[in-house]
């Protein structure tokens, strides 16, 4: 039987020894023989097509094609004719027939990357196409038959699309007959080092250089302590861009892991409503929400800006900035102090200062209750 990992730079994700990833090995080993669909599940870079190569190389279809699909780049119309293919001219600009990737991996695995970014209605066609192995080109009548293994893959929660009504369920069920979850490279610390130091020979050795002098300790510390959000493929990333930033003969002192960070990098532009200091509730609106309370809040506001622009003036209802311009009201006029306490009348007057001291900004309601 063939070596099952991919030859080439794929074979880089494919390395550890931490409990969690020999414990996936293992698990993919196992179901790889069983001539059922799988699904993959795992965050970004953690090596999810490469799970898939070696479910192929390790069953009974190693001989046959292995055909990859990311579903998340085409649209609906061309993931369709992508999957099951297109007769000539079944729509304009088809001048001959394309063969689907159904039909390319007839006897062998077709690997499904981002399957919950297909829509409902491809996902009609897969179902059938997997359980009964059946399916029509776009454009034709033909009914066409394969025998191909579904490999699925997604970072995202499929029981949860099912619930929101975005994956079928039936579907789910189909493919779901086991599920490899691919851990997080935070999750295996013990392999990020043995990785690390795969990464930097080999852009040594792309580089032209003789040796790789190895991490400095303090370099090792920050790649082992670092959480990696992007995975084994930021790994890659991070530990190429360092090896290449150091001379050739010093060992990797500096690990570069924001490759934008700079004295000189541009400062951020503020957006406008945060310029204007507008309520995070005013910018925008959370859904799910009432269409018609949302455009009736909407048009209040942009008429209540509109006035206050036109004014030139916000209306103020700070207590405290309404009482300091009352204390400076009853400072100045001792004798209306003692008229309003005979008056109530005379308390209007005071009303009457305190909105003209404030060129008509307080709050009359605030201004009577002090």
């Amino acid at each position: 039987m063939p070596d099952p990992r991919p030859s080439g730079t794929e074979t880089t994700a494919m390395l550890g020894e931490s409990t969690a990833f020999l414990d996936l090995l293992e698990h993919t080993s196992r179901v790889a023989a069983v001539n059922k669909p799988v699904l993959v599940i795992g965050e970004r870079g953690t090596g999810k097509e490469l799970i898939a190569a070696r479910l192929h190389y390790l069953s009974p279809r190693w001989e046959a094609p292995l055909v990859k699909l990311n579903c998340a780049t085409l649209t609906e119309a061309l993931l369709e004719t992508e999957l099951f293919g297109h007769e000539a001219g079944a729509f304009t600009g088809a001048s001959r027939r394309h063969i689907g990737r159904f039909e390319q991996a007839h006897g062998g695995t077709l690997f499904l990357d981002e399957l919950a970014t297909v829509s409902l209605r491809v996902q009609e066609k897969i179902l059938r196409a997997v359980e009964y192995g059946q399916f029509e080109r776009v454009g034709g009548s033909e009914t066409l038959s394969v025998d191909v293994r579904i490999v699925g893959a997604t970072n995202g929660d499929l029981p949860a699309a099912v619930r929101a009504g975005t994956f079928r369920a039936d579907l789910l069920d189909r493919l779901a007959f086991d599920v490899l979850t691919v851990p997080p490279l935070r999750a295996r610390t013990g392999d990020v080092m043995q990785l690390a130091e795969h990464f930097a020979v080999n852009i040594s050795r792309e580089l032209g250089r003789d040796l790789f002098a190895g991490f400095s300790e303090s370099a090792r510390a920050a790649l082992v302590r670092y959480p990696w959000p992007g995975n084994v493929r930021e790994l890659k990333n991070v530990v190429e861009r360092s090896v290449h930033r150091t001379p050739a003969d010093e060992p990797v002192d500096t690990i570069v892991f924001d490759p934008f960070a700079s004295a000189f990098r541009p400062a951020v532009e503020t957006a406008p409503d945060a310029e204007q200091g507008t309520p995070p509730e005013q910018a925008s609106i959370r859904l799910p929400c009432d269409i018609k309370t949302e455009l009736a809040r909407l048009e209040i506001d942009l008429v209540q800006r509109a006035l206050v622009e036109a004014r030139g003036l916000n209306q103020v209802t700070d207590l405290g900035a309404i009482e300091k311009v009352i204390d400076d009201v009853i400072t100045a006029n001792p004798d209306k102090v003692a008229q309003a306490k005979a008056k109530p009348a005379a308390i209007q007057w005071f009303v009457g200062q305190v909105m003209k001291s404030t060129g008509g900004k307080a709050d009359p309601k605030a201004v009577n209750a002090l």
